[in-house]
């Protein structure tokens, strides 16, 4: 088994793995009272505020950005569908990409936040198996992706739609924002199986994840950013520990 990096802190907070990450979401949620929904409505947010900077590092403006966002099916999505709703918000144009749901449909996150980015005016189009390569014209004319496909709980290789999405993000030559992580890529050792998003800026929320701290992943995430995303200090301490 691949070695987990031991490196402790990055950006001043604890580094974590994905199985401490789960129990610290989990635990923010029943023992301090902060909701899911408000987790991940402060992520989407912090997201597109640094989508925002880094588009003027690429000279252009909130207004008319042109972003395109790629969500999954789980929470990593939902993180992506708030931050569209708030690049709309800011003037941007930012289109979704979302794939289908599993047969159980979305979750609860994702189907609220889903609602609300249409309702915010933010064009979302379900990806189908027969028109994915019409997606790369659609990469191409982006000035920015984000990559909200995979997140922390995402296991093995990228398989179906996602692994074909991945492909086309990267051949796009666009710059790549990865939300939480770059898909394709282990949370805890950085290692990945032949299907990754090449980053050019990972935003890591909470708390930076053991995988981005290895050497061999750098080259993948690009630079890497941690945004709070509103745990309490005690949280912050115990991650610590």
């Amino acid at each position: 088994m691949s070695k987990v990096p031991q490196v402790k802190e990055f950006g001043g907070l604890p580094v974590v793995t994905a199985e401490k990450m789960r129990y610290l979401d989990n635990k923010a949620s029943l023992e301090y009272g902060i909701p899911s929904f408000t987790l991940m409505e402060n992520a989407g947010r912090a997201v597109a505020h640094e989508t925002l900077e880094f588009a003027k590092g690429l000279g252009k403006q909130a207004a008319g950005l042109k972003a395109v966002v790629c969500c999954g099916k789980g929470n990593n999505g939902g993180d992506g569908l708030v931050a569209a709703r708030y690049l709309k918000l800011a003037g941007a144009d930012p289109r979704v990409f979302i794939l289908p749901p599993k047969e159980t449909g979305y979750g609860e996150l994702v189907v609220k936040n889903l609602q609300a980015a249409k309702d915010a005016g933010v064009t979302v189009t379900m990806t189908r198996k027969e028109d994915l390569d019409a997606l790369l014209s659609e990469f191409s004319a982006a000035d920015v992706l984000l990559d909200a496909l995979l997140g922390v709980s995402a296991v093995g290789k990228p398989v179906g739609p996602v692994h074909r999405v991945i492909q086309l993000m990267n051949k796009s030559g666009r710059p790549i924002i990865a939300v939480d992580l770059p898909s394709g890529l282990s949370p805890d050792t950085g290692h990945h199986s032949g299907v990754f998003i090449m980053a050019a800026l990972t935003l890591t929320l909470g708390f930076a994840k053991s995988g981005l701290m290895a050497a061999h992943a750098q080259k993948n995430t690009g630079v890497v950013k941690v945004l709070p995303i509103g745990y309490p200090q005690a949280l912050i301490d115990e991650a610590a520990r």
